[in-house]
């Protein structure tokens, strides 16, 4: 799940966060390691331990079924946080790897392990560049991993193609590309668009020495779809998740006011072409 805006609560934002070039140097997922036990701690309720959670508006695998029955089949989890959605694949009956690249949320991922009766693998990777052979894997998904927070998710559609068996799911929740185009905030300001929705400007935050520590990047819909097709995939459906009647719930710039006008999230549900 994405983060609150720069002024959430622990961050370390420095003068320079907002809309800008991505400079060099740093690590755009430190903010995940420094801060993975607080922002669990803080959505705990919502993530639990072993579930799926596709995105705020509270859309969980067990009603989606988007993925379909993993029972017995090889599944990846890709910038899988602390793996909750490993783990519940897991007690479905799957085989389930769950790979990041920030240490501190596999540390917290180990930390659930210890107590959780289906604990799955954990592998520190880099979602452009998966340690895995080719087609090892008959599902992949990732809830609000990766795809925003590098400049080139192309290489991650391409990654996750490489090492799925033909016939193979790729699911992935985003930020809806729109939202780009509105202030980050979950109430009446939130409503109100500021910025090009074309604008691809990434929303960068860095340290005090300069050293980028977060960044988000902008995809219009059609750079979404144009990744998926070019690295092969189908594109079989879009799900854009309503904001449920009677959840009160906020969640960063998520929240039932915007939620009732604006949607949230996008989900891409992909499949590698079966082989001939």
């Amino acid at each position: 799940m994405p983060p609150e805006p720069a002024e959430r609560k622990g961050s370390t934002v420095s003068r320079t966060a907002g809309y800008q070039p991505l400079p060099p140097g740093g690590a755009a997922h430190r903010w995940w390691s420094t801060h993975a036990a607080e922002y669990l701690a803080e959505h705990s309720g919502a993530l639990g331990d072993d579930e799926l959670l596709w995105c705020p508006e509270g859309l969980y695998e067990r009603d989606a079924h988007l993925l379909g029955a993993v029972a017995g089949l090889d599944v990846l989890e890709v910038g899988a946080g602390a793996a909750q959605g490993s783990r519940w694949c897991a007690a479905q009956g799957a085989r389930a790897v769950a790979t990041d690249i920030a240490i501190g949320m596999l540390a917290q991922a180990a930390r659930l392990n210890a107590s959780s009766p289906t604990p799955v693998p954990l592998v520190a990777a880099d979602a452009r560049a998966l340690p895995f052979a080719d087609a090892a894997f008959d599902v992949a998904f990732t809830a609000f991993g990766a795809l925003p927070f590098v400049p080139d998710a192309d290489r991650v559609h391409r990654e996750v193609a490489r090492v799925l068996r033909p016939g193979g799911r790729w699911v992935c929740s985003v930020v809806h590309p729109i939202r780009w185009a509105f202030p980050d905030d979950p109430g009446e300001r939130g409503l109100t668009a500021q910025r090009s929705y074309f604008d691809r400007t990434p929303y960068v935050e860095t340290d005090d020495a300069g050293q980028v520590e977060y960044a988000e990047h902008h995809r219009t819909l059609g750079d979404h779809v144009a990744d998926v097709v070019a690295a092969g995939l189908q594109l079989e459906r879009l799900v854009e998740p309503q904001w449920p009647p009677g959840r009160t719930e906020v969640w960063g710039g998520w929240g039932p006011v915007r939620g009732a006008f604006l949607p949230g999230t996008l989900i891409l549900c992909t499949r590698k072409p079966a082989a001939r």
